[in-house]
């Protein structure tokens, strides 16, 4: 066998699915109006057109690892599309050391988010915690296939970003609620720190109640007594009124922050004989948290 059979020997075959992979990719970017040609590796392509891009796959081959085969069609459709309508970003989100520094988190109510365009991870049963790149007007939500590009996972990646977040400054204002004391956190990304709301407030043991108007406020209520009560119609109608006017409000709900995550206080309106009134539903760690504030303040009650 001469040397050029046992280089064709020594070569590994490339695994099926990398294969068709790479034939989905070559037809989608020919609908694109593109043609491409792949780095020895497998782990870039280049598009040649209308212009000359380069586009990571490492992250791509992973993320289509994750899926079924029906998936294909749209994953690498939207992999060569995000990478061609943000080509001209002055940073590559494939790479770590570019992105790094700019990642953010932003908080999204989990209605209609399509998971699978977004690298996040639930606050609560509701929200949603999306890693973010860029600044200003140029951040956007990292995809899954760009992260996949990195030597760190997801979970680590938030808390990069999260810490980059805690650098950023936020004031704090008191304010009244129909008789209700609360505090007011507000600044850019306050919503994002969210995991870490005891550093930017004095919080009690019991933790808080929290409506998130906005992704640069987060209004809060400490858990210091019975009046909590009355502060949960407070706070749940400020946040539907807020829901209502805002385009960027996040929740209309009402949530208990205590050790670094959320529940949803379920505070639904019903109308009723021409009324309407608030039903409580609280998660039941909280319940048990209102039922000794109440004994508590029978306790501190003097007899007459």
């Amino acid at each position: 066998m001469g040397p050029a059979g046992s280089a064709a020997q020594a070569a590994p075959a490339r695994p099926v699915e990398e294969v068709d992979l790479d034939s989905l990719l070559a037809l989608v970017a020919d609908t694109l109006g593109y043609g491409c040609s792949f780095e020895p590796g497998g782990a870039t392509l280049t598009l040649s057109g209308p212009r000359t891009i380069e586009v990571r796959l490492t992250g791509l081959r992973a993320e289509a690892r994750r899926r079924s085969r029906e998936d294909w069609p749209v994953l690498v459709s939207g992999h060569l599309s995000h990478a061609l309508a943000t080509a001209d970003e002055p940073f590559d989100a494939c790479d770590l050391a570019q992105a790094g520094p700019l990642l953010g988190t932003r908080v999204r109510f989990d209605d209609g988010l399509d998971d699978g365009l977004v690298v996040g991870r639930h606050l609560a049963a509701d929200l949603v915690e999306v890693l973010t790149v860029g600044h200003g007007a140029a951040e956007r939500p990292v995809r899954p296939e760009e992260a996949g590009c990195w030597p760190v996972t997801a979970a680590q990646a938030l808390e990069l970003a999260a810490g980059n977040a805690g650098g950023g400054r936020s004031s704090v204002t008191e304010a009244d609620l129909g008789g209700v004391a609360v505090l007011s956190l507000d600044g850019a990304g306050a919503a994002a720190c969210l995991r870490r709301l005891d550093e930017h407030l004095p919080l009690p043991a019991d933790g808080a109640l929290v409506a998130l108007t906005g992704p640069a406020t987060v209004v809060v209520h400490p858990v210091e007594g019975i009046g909590v009560v009355r502060a949960i119609e407070r706070l749940r109608l400020f946040a539907q009124r807020e829901f209502e006017r805002r385009d960027d409000a996040l929740s209309p709900h009402v949530y208990w922050w205590h050790d670094g995550g959320l529940a949803l206080v379920r505070a639904d309106l019903i109308a009723q004989d021409g009324q309407v009134r608030l039903v409580v539903a609280p998660p039941p760690e909280f319940a048990r948290v209102i039922a000794a504030l109440a004994v508590r303040s029978d306790a501190e009650t003097p007899e007459r």
